[in-house]
């Protein structure tokens, strides 16, 4: 897959364009035929292209090219790449950064300041990014810290598109009811370092998205246990690339689980 025009493409200014409206409804309405795509010939003007960087950052773009990266840890690559917004979760390191590129024009953090959660509400016009604070906890299960994690919510090309951070707790129905119905779910499946396998798992039956992207994974030992627990509920599908590009025309009929390989921005 060559990577140049995605990069030409995610670097492009981004231009004023309305959203396509969101409910978090998913409309499964099409066939599970979404597959990995080199972007030579452009986005459609209805789709969303997510392309899976390392550990927990993904870069979701637009087509008029609004770029957001989840759990920015400073380093994308070595393309020259100033992102409209970032979000960060500082549970670990590989999370956030102190110092973010000071291009970039939004950065918004995960956790609480002076004792009140982190509460964003972010319309950058194709792109609405929101969050739902969760707690956290410290090493070996204790110190929480209560929202102390932010599950972000990017809402584009009429899709809901959730990234669960490093999520610590199974959220509480009032927490559910904050995210609503995610088409597309990253979900990190390292086994216990946030959620046991099993409370994980929970959580992605719960929320029923029409697609999962595992993340968060340090092993293969670690994604290929997730897949199996979910595999009876989930379609599989192993694209072997970094990125994908999904619309509410072509969202799989049946929950399916989207494997990708992750892989830094770098410049030719």
């Amino acid at each position: 897959m060559r990577l140049l025009p995605a990069l030409v493409l995610i670097a492009s200014p981004a231009m004023a364009q309305e959203r396509i409206p969101s409910h978090c409804i998913a409309l499964a309405r099409g066939e599970p035929t979404v597959v990995p795509v080199a972007l030579e010939e452009g986005l459609e003007a209805d789709s969303v292209l997510i392309r899976y960087v390392d550990h927990a950052s993904f870069a979701i773009v637009t087509p008029d090219g609004t770029v957001a990266v989840t759990d920015y840890t400073g380093y994308l690559g070595t393309q020259d790449l100033v992102p409209d917004v970032v979000t960060m979760n500082n549970a670990h390191s590989t999370h956030w950064t102190a110092a973010p590129d000071r291009r970039i024009p939004h950065v918004l953090e995960g956790w609480p300041e002076g004792g009140a959660a982190a509460e964003h509400r972010l319309d950058l016009g194709t792109m609405l990014v929101r969050n739902v604070p969760t707690d956290t906890r410290g090493p070996f299960g204790e110190g929480a810290r209560r929202d102390g994690n932010s599950i972000f919510i990017f809402e584009a090309g009429g899709l809901c598109i959730g990234h669960l951070g490093h999520l610590h707790q199974i959220p509480s129905p009032e927490q559910y009811a904050a995210i609503g119905r995610l088409d597309v779910l990253m979900v990190p499946v390292d086994g216990g370092y946030t959620l046991r396998l099993e409370d994980m798992a929970g959580v992605v039956r719960r929320l029923r998205s029409s697609v999962v992207i595992p993340m968060h994974w340090f092993s293969q030992a670690s994604l290929q246990a997730f897949l199996a627990e979910m595999s009876a509920e989930f379609s599989v599908v192993e694209t072997g690339g970094a990125q994908i590009a999904l619309s509410l025309d072509d969202l799989p009929s049946q929950p399916t689980i989207m494997v990708l390989e992750p892989a830094y921005i770098d410049a030719p």
